[in-house]
């Protein structure tokens, strides 16, 4: 994985119809969340999907979002989650491992790492473009020098 957080295309195996990243990839970051490097269009030739782990820390926050046009699902494997979502972020679910979860597209929501210890979640979503359809919202809890798009 490159710092500057671009696809490392030499763990990528184009296996003639079926792609492969072995281990998992490297890791990437985005909004208080690494990733590892996963699937996408960016380096798999996805149309309409994308899917990766995500590790948040203890006691972070990935700071309020939305996602512009596409779903997300997420299968909690390893800790406790509290999003707190909708207008104002004024409502709130806690899950734990082994939860699915699915957000609708163009709700605002922030995640809070509430368990002990690093929460691990499986993401797909339907889109191929990874983050470049997530557009912030604004959140009390963002730093800031993070201005909102």
């Amino acid at each position: 994985m490159n710092s500057d957080n671009t696809i490392d295309q030499t763990i990528v195996e184009d296996l003639d119809g079926i792609t492969v990243i072995r281990g998992g990839g490297g890791q990437r970051g985005w909004n208080g969340i690494k990733y590892k490097q996963g699937l996408s269009g960016k380096n798999a030739g996805a149309q309409n999907l994308s899917i990766n782990v995500a590790t948040v820390p203890p006691s972070a926050i990935a700071y309020a979002h939305i996602h512009d046009g596409f779903e997300v699902m997420l299968f909690i494997v390893q800790g406790k989650v509290r999003h707190a979502y909708g207008d104002n972020l004024e409502q709130e679910v806690i899950n734990e491992a082994g939860d699915f979860i699915y957000i609708k597209p163009g709700v605002p929501h922030e995640v809070y790492n509430i368990g002990d210890g690093p929460l691990i979640a499986f993401v797909a979503r339907s889109t191929a473009d990874e983050w470049d359809k997530i557009v912030n919202y604004p959140s009390l809890h963002r730093p800031a020098q993070d201005p909102i798009s």
